[in-house]
Order: C-alpha cells, then structure tokens, then sequence
C-alpha cells in the first residue's frame, strides 16, 4: 500500500524538461521535472537529479547542465530520453554544443545554459543550482507538463 505522502506528492504538477550534461565527448540528456527558478538577479534555476544518474556525474565533472522547455506535442521526446545508452538519446536530434561543452537542443520551445553555482544533497535527490550564461526562445507552444502526461516521479529508485 502506497504511503498516503506518495499519493499526495502525485498531485503535484511540474514541467517536463529535457536536462542535458556534457564533458569533452561524453554527453548525456534526461528527462527531468523537479526544475525552478530560484532567482531572477542573478538567474538561477534549481534541478533535482538523482545520484544514480549518469548525468549526475556529467554535472559534477562539467560543472554545467543545460536545460530545454519542451512542446506539449513533443511527448516522443520522453521515451528517447529515457533510455540506457546515451548517444541513442540524440539520434536524429539537432544539437550545438553551448560554451559549458553542454548539448543544446534545436528542437525545443526554449533552453538555458547554466554554469552551476552550487549543489546540495538534502534527501535522496541532489539540488544542482544553476545560473543561465545563455539561453534562447526556439518556438512558440504550450509546455509539456505532468498534467499532459501519464504517470508522475515522485522519486523512488
């Protein structure tokens, strides 16, 4: 039986964003949604990526993440970002690496680049706070969300 927390932490809703992390030829992308802006001067946002990710150790080495809005009509996105191996994850993707060596998706609503500030870890999740050093505007769309989709993370592994 599920803890009455877990059915609660469902009824929050998030964005769904494409997370990528860079390091020379290594690169990574992963679908992430525990994602905020902290700050507006500077620029911060806040992800939460779980250790056993293989971007968590992209971030850390990288010291950058990027971060990409996507359309609610770009839920296949999802299931290729999911998988194992990482170089599958761009296929057919259009892609320029940003100044932090970080992948930055063409096919996006928007993005940001960020240069981590700092990172905590109060729980079983890591907070990498970023600051943007670029970002752009790609599309016009509606966000994809947890609303859009089915089935919410609440952060079990």
């Amino acid at each position: 039986m599920k803890k009455e927390w877990e059915t609660v932490f469902g009824k929050l809703t998030y964005g769904i964003y494409v997370l990528t992390a860079g390091r020379g030829d290594a690169i990574n992308g992963m679908i992430a949604s525990w994602v905020s802006q902290v700050s507006y001067d500077p620029p911060l946002i806040l992800a939460a990526v779980h250790p056993n990710r293989y971007s968590h150790g992209l971030i850390e080495s990288g010291q950058a993440f990027g971060l990409h809005v996507l359309d609610q009509g770009q839920k296949s996105l999802l299931k290729q970002f999911k998988g194992p191996v990482p170089a599958d994850k761009f296929s057919g993707l259009s892609h320029d690496t940003g100044k932090t060596g970080v992948p930055i998706l063409k096919a996006c609503l928007a993005w940001f680049e960020l240069s981590l500030k700092t990172s905590v870890t109060p729980g079983n999740h890591t907070l990498y706070i970023g600051e943007v050093i670029r970002c752009g505007s790609n599309a016009e769309g509606t966000p994809l969300t947890t609303l859009d989709y089915e089935g919410m993370y609440v952060g079990r592994h």
